[in-house]
């Protein structure tokens, strides 16, 4: 599709009255956007449109100029992807009520193997491992990570891509372009998604606020992009269980983490895996559910060999699930405090360790 007609799908998107279904009924009727916009009242009525919707096309058309505001997204770096483009993503094409366009920065892929990783904003130590571990496991395994770049465990899960340079992707409830992204402090992560190769995706207009009634509809985004969806920890208020619903109804696997069972935060994942969604406890769980490439060679990919007598011993007496504190990891050792300080420092720069807050280290499998 030329940029001519993508002109014109960011005009009508910036008319609010116009979603999925009513560009669905524009499609339809006149082929072109560039004709729909250009209609009159008769051709709209005709198309299947209300009154009321109508009546907001030819009051916007006034004010709405579909060439300035296209050079407001070419200015900011800001590319679209519609329904009849050939990059439109093919998993979220197939779902039902998909955004006619989506707004990106960084790089679109129509064909991926994704999996979403979501979960609450107030997060323990034990859902921030297992979004670290799962996030890494799944990437390193060819699968690029979809979430919703909140504060939390979507955060984390980003993050840990990030450091492995893998690829993945933050749908917004927000405008892209930088000034949208909310928090403030969301928009270092965003440049690094999208340096990485990643990208941020929304259906929102350029300079669109993320108001709280947007992400329940972005979260159908993100399960529409993706083979499945992997709930980490979540309240049973949380919006996470929005993603699980979408993902559901769009015929998608449903994945959860077991949590603590007096833990507030592990209520709703606990709930979901009562209601008959896969417990998980490993990334080789989604990858063999969904039929993906052999657990054994992900778990090989990963296979931690030790550089010295001292880090084998260490080792040996790590676990990746269970952090220990360093003082006792030192009487398991048979080791000066002193001496595995130091190693733990060395191993954690290689990648083979991790210090999970207070002292405390786990493998960093």
């Amino acid at each position: 599709m030329s940029s001519s007609d993508h002109k014109f799908y960011n005009a009508f998107n910036l008319i609010p009255q116009i979603g999925p279904a009513r560009f669905k009924k524009l499609g339809a009727y006149f082929g072109a956007m560039e004709s729909a916009w250009n209609a009159g009242a008769g051709e709209y009525a005709e198309a299947g449109l209300e009154k009321d919707a109508i009546e907001k096309i030819l009051e916007n058309r006034k004010t709405i100029s579909p060439d300035l505001e296209f050079e407001k997204l070419e200015k900011a770096g800001i590319k679209i992807v519609t329904t009849k483009d050939d990059l439109y993503p093919k998993l979220l094409l197939e779902t039902h009520g998909a955004p006619a366009l989506l707004y990106y920065r960084g790089e679109m892929k129509k064909d991926e193997l994704a999996v979403a990783i979501v979960g609450s904003r107030k997060f323990s130590i034990y859902g921030r491992q297992a979004a670290e571990q799962f996030a890494r496991e799944l990437s390193q395994a060819g699968l690029t990570i979809v979430s919703g770049m909140a504060l939390g465990i979507d955060g984390v899960a980003h993050r840990e891509c990030l450091k492995l340079k893998n690829r993945t992707v933050a749908v917004l409830g927000s405008g892209v372009d930088m000034n949208s992204i909310y928090p403030s402090t969301n928009r270092q992560i965003a440049d690094e998604i999208i340096s990485g190769g990643g990208a941020i995706v929304s259906e929102y207009p350029i300079g669109t606020p993320p108001l709280k009634q947007h992400f329940p509809a972005r979260n159908r985004i993100i399960s529409g992009l993706s083979l499945g969806v992997l709930i980490v920890e979540a309240a049973e208020s949380s919006g996470a269980l929005i993603t699980a619903k979408f993902a559901l109804e769009q015929n998608r696997e449903v994945f959860a983490i077991p949590g603590n069972i007096y833990s507030k935060t592990s209520q709703g994942a606990n709930n979901l895996i009562k209601l008959g969604a896969k417990l998980v406890t490993k990334a080789e769980d989604i990858i063999e559910e969904l039929n993906l490439e052999s657990a054994k060679e992900t778990k090989k990919a990963r296979e931690i060999i030790p550089d010295n007598e001292e880090e084998k011993i260490l080792l040996e007496n790590l676990s990746p699930a269970e952090p220990i504190h360093i003082d006792q990891l030192a009487k398991k050792a048979k080791m000066n405090v002193t001496a595995v300080s130091s190693l733990l420092t060395l191993m954690e720069i290689k990648g083979k360790v991790k210090n999970v807050g207070g002292m405390r280290y786990i493998v960093a499998s």
